[in-house]
C-alpha cells in the first residue's frame, strides 16, 4: 500500500500563491509518477499537472495553469510539490495527488487521467476569492 497525504490548501485572495505538498509513504518514491487533480462540486475530476518518475524529467501542465503552476519533487523527502502562483477564482477546488509506480512511457505528456494512477490522497481544499 502507498499512502498519500496532501497539505497546503487554504483560503487565498486572487493573485496570491500557495504551495501544495503530496507526501508519500512509498519506500521507492523516486520510481513513482505523481499527478495532481482538482475537483469542484458537480464536475468530474480534472487533471492539472504530472511529473514522471525520476528516470525522466517529463512534466505536464494543463493549459489553464501553464505559466502559473510548477510541479517539482524532492525524493529525499518523499514529497511532490505544486507551487501555485497568480491564483484565480476558477482555481478553487479540492486538489488531489495520485501515484503510480513507473507508469507508461508516454504519460505526463498530456492531461493526467484518473485511470493512469493506482493510489490517491484524500485531497486539500483551495479557495480563491476576489
Amino acid at each position: 500500500e502507498v499512502n498519500l497525504v496532501e497539505s497546503g490548501g487554504d483560503l487565498v485572495q486572487a493573485g496570491g500563491s500557495l504551495r501544495l505538498s503530496c507526501a508519500a509513504s512509498a519506500i521507492t518514491f523516486a520510481d513513482y509518477a505523481i499527478g495532481w487533480f482538482r475537483q469542484v462540486p458537480g464536475k468530474e475530476r480534472e487533471g492539472v499537472s504530472c511529473i514522471f518518475h525520476s528516470a525522466s524529467i517529463t512534466t505536464y501542465y494543463a493549459d489553464s495553469v501553464k505559466g502559473r503552476f510548477t510541479i517539482s519533487r524532492d525524493n529525499a523527502e518523499n514529497t511532490v510539490y505544486l507551487q501555485m502562483d497568480s491564483l484565480k477564482p476558477e482555481d478553487t477546488a479540492v486538489y488531489y495527488c495520485a501515484a503510480v509506480r513507473f507508469g507508461q512511457e508516454d504519460m505526463c505528456t498530456a492531461y493526467p487521467k484518473e485511470y493512469e494512477f493506482d493510489y490517491w490522497g484524500q485531497g486539500t481544499q483551495v479557495t480563491v476569492f476576489s
